[in-house]
């Protein structure tokens, strides 16, 4: 319990999209530190979906229920990072009504984060590459709507 009239500072959950620490990524456990900051609980529930999934028969899990067990992790906090995970777009969801997978339901890796990050890479140089005077307006027309 902190003191009276101290106040803690909370740790930061949001990503923070920064070169350095994105050029300092060399292990799986760094790659969960800069999706999950200041959360250690989230950060372990990420790396055993994620070694799961990529040590699993075609990368391919029918369900994420065994892993509570095996790693002793909330069902809760496990749905939330599975939540997170879906919409960064790391894993996908399959259909039972999807012949690519023999028709089974349960989660694979996405290709959506890798084309989103090298989009997102690209963009500056495409935003620079631009010319003409119907860009030129665009661009300056946007300071109007700011």
């Amino acid at each position: 319990m902190p003191e009276k009239g101290r106040v803690e500072k909370m740790a930061s959950t949001k990503i923070e999209v920064n070169h350095n620490k994105i050029d300092r990524l060399r292990e799986l456990d760094d790659f969960a530190r800069l999706l999950f900051p200041g959360n250690r609980n989230h950060q372990k529930v990420f790396l055993a979906v994620f070694i799961e999934m990529k040590y699993s028969a075609d990368r391919f899990l029918p369900s994420f229920a065994f892993i509570c067990d095996k790693y002793q992790i909330s069902p809760r906090v496990l749905e939330t990072v599975r939540s997170k995970m879906r919409r960064m777009g790391l894993i996908d969801h399959v259909s039972r009504f999807n012949s690519r997978y023999g028709y089974r339901e349960g989660w694979i890796f996405s290709g959506r984060f890798k084309k989103v990050c090298c989009r997102l890479g690209d963009f500056p140089a495409d935003v620079q590459e631009r010319r003409g005077a119907v860009q030129e307006q665009k661009d300056r027309d946007l300071f109007r709507y700011l």
